[in-house]
C-alpha cells in the first residue's frame, strides 16, 4: 500500500465503531470541496490512537464537522480492500445541528414557561408561578397566546 499524507474537512457520516481492542475506532467522513452532493467523497477512516478513539466513540455524533489528518492508504494491485484514511489528528470544527428534540423540554418566554413535547403539536403555557395561561395550537402561536393573556383579551383561535 502507498500512504499519502492528507488533511481534510468533512462530516462524520455515522456513529464510529469501536475496534475489538476498545482502543481503536473505525468511522466514515464525507467530504465535498463544493458542498454539492455530486462532488462528495466518502472516506473510510480508522485510528489506532486510543485518545482519538475515545473522543470519537464518546464525544462525537453524526453530522459533526471534523478536520482529520493522517495518511491515505492506497492499495496496490496485490492488496486487498480499498483505500482508507489512517487518522492521527482530529479537530472538531462544528457540532452537528440539533435535528429535533428527542424528549419533552421546558423553555422560557420572559416570565412564562412553555412545554414542548415532540409527540404533539400543542404547547401548554404557564406563568412562572405555575398558573396555566392556556394551550397554543402550535409553537408559532405561543407569543400570540402570551400577548392575549397580558392584554386581557381572549386567546386567538387558530
Amino acid at each position: 500500500m502507498t500512504a499519502v499524507p492528507l488533511i481534510l474537512d468533512g462530516y462524520l457520516d455515522e456513529l464510529p465503531i469501536p475496534g475489538d481492542d476498545g482502543l481503536t475506532a473505525r468511522f466514515r467522513v464525507i467530504s465535498s470541496p463544493t458542498d454539492d452532493a455530486t462532488d462528495e467523497t466518502v472516506f473510510a477512516c480508522r485510528t489506532a490512537d486510543p485518545h482519538l478513539a475515545h473522543v470519537l466513540l464518546n464525544l462525537m455524533q453524526p453530522g459533526d464537522l471534523l478536520r482529520i489528518g493522517g495518511h491515505l492508504a492506497l492499495p496496490g494491485p496485490t492488496d486487498e480492500g480499498g483505500p482508507r484514511m489512517d487518522v492521527d489528528a482530529l479537530e472538531l470544527l462544528a457540532r452537528a445541528p440539533a435535528r429535533h428534540l428527542a424528549e419533552m423540554t421546558l423553555d422560557r418566554y420572559g416570565s412564562y414557561l412553555v412545554v414542548f413535547d415532540p409527540d404533539v403539536d400543542t404547547v401548554p403555557v404557564f406563568t412562572e408561578a405555575g398558573i396555566r395561561v392556556g394551550t397554543a395550537e402550535h409553537k408559532d402561536a405561543v407569543t400570540h397566546l402570551i400577548h392575549a393573556h397580558e392584554s386581557g383579551s381572549p386567546p386567538p383561535s387558530s
